[in-house]
């Protein structure tokens, strides 16, 4: 019997009315509703000073990363709404995922990614759908040892996109989101089994 994927979704923004977080809450719902246990969060509720090598030696690595580091390994596989931002990541996700990598008394911040499978989203009221910022996001995830898969969804003019309940207007890109959790559900499974 396969075992069931756990998934942590969440969006690498926190703007209120972020795109990103009304996509992640949509991929969620289709995660659930293919079988996942997924746990949403929003990294608001995480604040982490920026990243700097003084401040991690004088005061250790943030109590607030160590909590989010504990989700990690609490799941099997990442659900990720990644904005972009200058053709890039946002400095939101990368200060989080360069405090959860660092190291915790002697025990490497890596082994929060190692191991993990991922998927992909990104949604922008731009043409391109937030594209170019998911070829790095990708990058740095699989740099860590998560192994993302291939299928990613780019919305492009996601200011056009959700209806008043948040939900996807367009049901072949409701359809496209739901391939691309099944698939994850289906490797993290094959994976954990």
């Amino acid at each position: 019997m396969a075992t069931r994927a756990k998934l942590l979704a969440f969006a690498g923004s926190c703007r209120k009315g972020s795109w990103n977080c009304r996509l992640i809450r949509v991929a969620a719902e289709s995660a659930r509703a293919a079988g996942a246990e997924v746990t949403l969060v929003n990294l608001s509720d995480y604040p982490l000073p920026l990243y700097d090598g003084d401040l991690e030696e004088r005061a250790g690595v943030p109590a607030k990363a160590q909590e989010l580091a504990a989700l990690f390994d609490s799941h099997d596989g990442l659900l990720i709404s990644a904005p972009e931002y200058n053709s890039s990541i946002t400095p939101l996700l990368k200060n989080t995922i360069d405090w959860i990598s660092r190291p915790v008394d002697g025990v490497s911040g890596l082994t929060h990614f190692a191991g993990k499978t991922g998927a992909l989203l990104a949604a922008s009221p731009g043409a391109l759908g937030g594209l170019r910022g998911l070829f790095h996001t990708r990058q740095i995830l699989t740099t860590l040892g998560v192994m993302v898969i291939p299928d990613q969804l780019a919305l492009v003019h996601a200011d056009q996109a959700f209806d008043e309940a948040g939900a996807l207007k367009d049901q072949k890109t409701r359809a496209r989101l739901d391939r691309i959790t099944e698939r994850l559900i289906r490797i993290t499974s094959q994976i954990t089994d």
